[in-house]
């Protein structure tokens, strides 16, 4: 059963700069393989030795296989499987602050602004 497999930005040199491609599987472990062969390369940024990597999440609908069967999640005819890199970073600390104001805008004990 073939597949529709939307690719990521980052993995397009893989698939020869395309966003979708198909492969065969009855579970997306298979579908991975089947990637694989059509598209070296492409199952070790998407697998390590624990499953799938930490940064990438693999859904088919609006369903990370997480919360599924993982990589024995089986596919059925017509399902549609996304390849999402995860973005990280940009916490709340890293929010900009109204600090960038110069030191004359510095409020002072009084309420004003130090001059």
């Amino acid at each position: 059963m073939s597949t529709i497999v939307r690719i990521p930005t980052p993995l397009r040199t893989l698939t020869g700069g395309q966003d979708e491609v198909s492969a065969d599987g009855r579970t997306v472990g298979e579908l991975i393989e089947s990637l694989e062969k059509k598209h070296p390369g492409i199952r070790e940024r998407l697998l390590d030795d624990k499953g799938v990597r930490r940064f990438v999440n693999i859904y088919i609908g609006e369903e990370d296989i997480r919360f599924l069967d993982g990589l024995k999640t089986e596919l059925k005819a017509g399902d549609a499987v996304s390849i999402v890199p995860a973005i990280a970073g940009g916490g709340p600390e890293a929010a900009p602050t109204s600090s960038r104001r110069g030191p004359e805008a510095a409020p002072t004990s009084n309420g004003g602004s130090a001059r």
